[in-house]
């Protein structure tokens, strides 16, 4: 008798179409903030989000709604001082207090839940396999909201990443258009953390978008290559976690940094010789 294939069970069906939602998000929004030199702010909002799912969980609402809800706000936030005049250092150490009080805030609403044990993994770790009808119609929303607010924001904000100067004489706000893009980001990473938890959404946002970004492709180019990208580590690590037992997070992790050194070394292949022994001089 044979085995039972993957698409057999509802369950793997979800995980698939929950993975195909989240890379669409996590692709093009991973692949504009990495532009924008924003990693850390990828890095930390769904640990915001963490928060905010944990204090749901203790007032019994949808972890992923105050997932969203505490995202939105650290990325409110977070956008008021990645666009400010200050030193870089100092606006990370804006969002880097943001995110230490987010966590502390976290752990305080589990430990008041009393479900620490059980709801800290799914939060953390994400429950792929868990996902159910309702949370793919979530998910599905923020998708279509998050890709329809990008459309409406794509060239003002492509425009003021790549020449912020020329664009402020011509009247675009830096301030008002970050702000509203780490909103979006905000949304893309609570659903990310979804699918692969708060601790390595990140992976899944930054890896592909990295690998992109290396290969100095156009923007349109390099945010499809992002989202395939983004693509074959969820649907590829779904596969493995399948016959390995190995959890999902696992795969997208290394699967992230390996797009990353295929795409160096790619490039290393197209400079020539003496550009490459110039390289390994320095």
């Amino acid at each position: 008798m044979s085995e039972p294939g993957l698409f057999t069970f509802p369950f793997m069906q979800h995980a698939f179409l929950g993975c195909f939602l989240v890379s669409l998000l996590a692709g093009s929004l991973g692949w504009l903030m990495l532009l924008r030199r924003q990693a850390f702010a990828a890095h930390a909002l769904p640990h915001i989000g963490f928060s905010g799912a944990a204090a749901a969980v203790w007032l019994h609402f949808p972890p992923l709604m105050g997932m969203v809800a505490a995202s939105m706000m650290g990325g409110f936030f977070m956008g008021r001082e990645q666009q400010g005049r200050g030193h870089p250092a100092q606006r990370d150490t804006i969002t880097g207090l943001i995110l230490a009080a987010s966590l502390g805030i976290g752990i305080w609403c589990l430990h008041e839940a009393n479900e620490a044990s059980s709801q800290t993994t799914t939060l953390l770790f994400g429950d792929v396999l868990g996902l159910d009808s309702s949370t793919l119609g979530l998910l599905a929303g923020l998708v279509v909201a998050c890709l329809a607010g990008l459309a409406l924001l794509w060239r003002p904000l492509l425009f003021i990443s790549l020449c912020p100067s020329l664009a402020e004489a011509q009247g675009l706000s830096s301030t008002r258009l970050g702000q509203l893009f780490l909103l979006l980001a905000a949304l893309a990473a609570a659903a990310c953390a979804e699918i692969a938890g708060a601790l390595l959404c990140f992976s899944l946002m930054i890896g592909p978008a990295s690998a992109a970004l290396k290969l100095e492709l156009s923007p349109l180019r390099g945010i499809a290559c992002s989202v395939l990208g983004a693509l074959l580590l969820s649907w590829g690590g779904l596969v493995l976690s399948w016959y390995s037992n190995i959890p999902l997070p696992f795969w997208i992790s290394l699967g992230g940094v390996g797009l990353y050194l295929l795409a160096c070394a790619r490039m290393r292949r197209k400079l020539p010789p003496s550009e490459i022994r110039k390289i390994h001089q320095n």
